[in-house]
């Protein structure tokens, strides 16, 4: 299940704060959970259309996960394992950083450069 590459979404404002920092603490419900949710690929338009329906100013991070010491995969309500991360993101990972456009119907393009 451990991919090469693992993905976060976020407001660009946070990102922006991060990127001041040197790390990226996570969203509110990052913090709430006690660890920084990530999607793989293929999980991220269901991510999308789950937490960010409608919502705009979204950026996809992709993220080298070869580095993250405290990354696992673990289980969602609905069985999927979704990799976490219990440490702050060290902004030296993010090797890409993609503005996520939001359709007329209120849900988003996975940039093509993902795919």
């Amino acid at each position: 299940m451990n991919s090469k590459f693992i993905y976060k979404i976020c407001t660009i404002n946070e990102w922006h704060q991060a990127k001041k920092k040197g790390q990226f603490n996570g969203t509110k419900k990052d913090t709430e959970d006690g660890f920084i949710h990530f999607s793989n690929k293929e999980q991220l338009n269901g991510t999308l259309n789950k937490f960010f329906f409608q919502k705009n100013n979204l950026i996809l991070l992709k993220v080298n996960a070869t580095n993250l010491e405290k990354l696992v995969y673990e289980k969602s309500s609905d069985g999927e394992k979704f990799p976490h991360l219990y440490e702050p993101l060290d902004i030296s990972n993010v090797i890409a950083e993609h503005k996520v456009e939001l359709n007329k119907n209120g849900c988003h393009k996975v940039p093509l450069e993902i795919l």
